[in-house]
């Protein structure tokens, strides 16, 4: 019971993060966006669009879309690779540096607000 009960409170953050990132002035990235947005920022370089669509096992061109819209917003930014001139690499920008820290405040607030309304086991059983 403590796992399905670690789960919800897990998805009830991930709800109240996607709600605030919605509900705020800023960007609206698609799930695809915002999985391509933290795999570039939560994970070492470089970042290739080939890299990106391995590890996240999607097509290059939905790698390629996901990056325009990044790339629109100024969250993230393609550059070619002075090594490959055929390959281009995924760099991280401020604004998208910025986008993560109010992404990991809204985050930090939405457990804070699961922690204070969790029922505590004992009560959970005797319901």
């Amino acid at each position: 019971m403590a796992n399905q009960a670690n789960a919800d409170q897990l998805v009830g953050i991930l709800r109240d993060t996607v709600v605030a990132l919605v509900r705020r002035d800023g960007p609206d990235l698609s799930a695809r966006q915002l999985g391509v947005f933290l795999t570039v920022y939560l994970t070492d370089g470089p970042h290739t669009v080939r890299g990106l669509a391995a590890e996240l096992n999607v097509s290059k061109p939905a790698i390629t879309r996901a990056l325009d819209r990044l790339g629109e917003l100024d969250l993230a930014r393609r550059k070619v690779d002075p090594m490959d001139r055929r390959s281009v690499l995924v760099q991280r920008t401020l604004k998208g540096a910025a986008f993560l820290r109010d992404m990991r405040g809204i985050m930090t607030e939405a457990e804070q607000t699961a922690r204070e309304t969790e029922v505590p086991e004992d009560v959970r059983k005797a319901g």
